[in-house]
């Protein structure tokens, strides 16, 4: 197995620094933290603190088995490495004294998991606590960066997930709000790396108990103490399109339906939906009497997975919300009114908007560019001929005409126990809110349907999502202490780092931070210690972590 020399998990550039540094420099501080939300998906106001107990871990482990558990001579290597790698001589006496020390000398202090903030809140501070290992809390900074960006960006989507779920439940369905756990299911493993799977993945479970990502049972036990015996996710029996077609190259997909239902009488099942025909299937092969039959005799539901096309008009049909018109003249309309609708409804007869680009249209008469612009769109409809096509009803329309269930005191309807449905290609948060809006316009809760979220969401972020950054804010030289701080004047100010020892505070029920602050005032405040010279404190699980996220809904 790859073990490598963990001084390995730093940037290029990082091994010159010692150097660099002022002369008689024995201590350094340093602080990470989110500058910026501008990169973030709009209605992220604040973050989740999470993850800080994951990093430390984590670097902990691969410098006690892969550094300071080897023989020097093991290890000396990497410094040899560095003087070809650099094209000089390597003076890698730093990399001896630490390994002859035994342990990482840095005391890490960190907020509370699973609380929010906004941005510019310090989330880590760390220092070295060993005079003359200054260098480390420098060389630290990129392990440190690595690993602690990916968990509170991806729990920080998944709470906004979760708050969408419950307004959108308690609205349409509040009997069912048990289900909220579960409305949500991490499907991203498989887009992921191995590291992010776990990273990642625990980040959607800080919200959600519905999780494909099968390593963040292992991974809650050991990183964040959850009991052994107990699994921190479910998940149910699910086909998927490669399993499927060994069924339907064989006996034919009604047959596989017949099959699974009959080897799964209990329990969620899931069946991938679209391997070739999706309306095919819920139209006909499950209307077939005898399914329909297996289907209804189950103890538990059957979900239904469409896995292509636009999520939105595949669950909720392609006709939307319609406007109610009065009138209409001509056979093209200029209102801008109709520009948000697809349909609108006049004297009882259903009619389809196209939206044409004017200067689409006028090129073929060769007016001018100037005129383009000017003229902006046309806006022409046809009568609706066929409102009964799979495709305008949609699945959740289709399930209900097939199998029924009941209006709840809300007015909306609840599918029957038996059938179920779940989508989870191509979700993001607005293709979330969209989906809930078009079926409440169809008057259907949000409970019927599950959302996998999976790389659409979590793998479409970097660091600068949140705008995270660890930086140097005070150091010690020859006895005295200095404030230091960045504020780039080409820069928008986002890049403008805090200044000296901080400490964070609750006021008015808002995280604030002070800076410049003096030891005894750095020592006050809501930065806990969670890690000094090898030894962990202020430990927490992810179950405690859950709660505090749900006071937070």
């Amino acid at each position: 197995m790859f073990k490598p020399n963990p001084l390995g998990y730093s940037d290029g550039y990082k091994p010159g620094h010692k150097r660099m540094l002022a002369p008689g420099t024995d201590y350094l501080y340093g602080t990470w933290i989110p500058r910026s939300f501008k990169h973030a998906p709009p209605e992220i106001k604040k973050l989740v603190s999470i993850g800080q107990q994951f990093t430390w871990k984590w670097l902990h482990d691969v410098f006690d088995e892969w550094f300071f558990q080897k023989a020097w001579v093991d290890v000396q290597e990497f410094g040899e490495d560095l003087s070809k790698y650099l094209g000089q001589k390597y003076d890698q006496t730093h990399f001896k004294e630490l390994h002859d020390l035994g342990y990482l000398p840095i005391k890490v202090k960190a907020l509370p998991e699973g609380i929010e903030t906004g941005p510019n809140i310090p989330h880590m501070t760390f220092i070295n606590t060993v005079a003359g290992f200054a260098w480390l809390t420098l060389y630290l900074e990129t392990p440190i960066s690595a690993a602690s960006w990916k968990m509170p960006t991806s729990a920080t989507l998944a709470l906004q997930y979760k708050r969408n779920a419950k307004r959108q439940l308690e609205k349409t369905d509040p009997d069912n709000i048990g289900k909220l756990d579960y409305l949500c299911h991490d499907f991203s493993a498989r887009g992921t790396d191995p590291f992010t799977m776990l990273s990642s993945g625990l980040g959607h479970a800080s919200s959600f108990r519905g999780s494909d990502t099968l390593i963040c049972i292992e991974g809650a036990r050991y990183y964040y103490n959850e009991p052994k015996g107990e699994v921190c996710i479910n998940s149910v029996n699910a086909s998927e399109h490669s399993v499927s077609t060994t069924k339907i190259f064989t006996v034919g997909e009604k047959q596989m339906l017949i099959d699974w239902l009959l080897e799964f009488p209990a329990g969620i099942l899931s069946v991938v939906a679209d391997t070739f025909d999706l309306w095919k299937l819920l139209l006909e092969y499950l209307q077939d009497p005898y399914i329909k039959e297996l289907i209804m005799a189950r103890n538990g539901t059957l979900v239904l997975r469409p896995d292509s096309g636009d999520p939105v008009d595949i669950i909720c049909g392609t006709i939307g919300n319609i406007l109610e018109v009065k009138s209409v003249t001509t056979d093209h309309l200029l209102d801008s009114d109709f520009e948000d609708f697809d349909y609108f409804k006049c004297n009882g007869t259903l009619y389809k908007v196209d939206h044409v680009a004017v200067e689409e249209r006028y090129e073929e008469y060769g007016t001018e560019q100037t005129t383009l612009w000017e003229a902006g769109y046309e806006t022409f409809y046809s009568e609706v001929l066929d409102l009964n096509s799979p495709q305008q009803k949609g699945a959740m329309e289709i399930l209900w005409d097939g199998f029924g269930g009941y209006t709840n005191d809300q007015g909306y309807k609840v599918l029957d126990y038996h059938i179920g449905l779940i989508y989870g290609d191509a979700i993001n948060l607005d293709r979330q809110i969209d989906i809930y809006q078009r079926l409440e316009e169809k008057k259907f809760a949000s409970s019927n349907i599950i959302l996998g979220v999976g790389s659409f969401t979590y793998q479409f972020n970097t660091r600068d999502t949140l705008g995270w950054a660890a930086k140097g804010a005070w150091f010690e030289c020859n006895g005295e202490g200095f404030n230091i701080y960045k504020d780039p004047i080409t820069d928008d100010g986002t890049k403008k780092s805090l200044k000296g020892r901080v400490a964070v505070f609750i006021e008015d029920g808002e995280y604030v931070v002070k800076t410049e602050c003096t030891a005894e005032q750095e020592d006050t405040g809501e930065l806990r210690t969670i890690y000094e010279n090898g030894e962990f404190l202020n430990q927490i699980s992810l179950t405690d972590i859950r709660a505090s996220i749900n006071k937070l809904i």
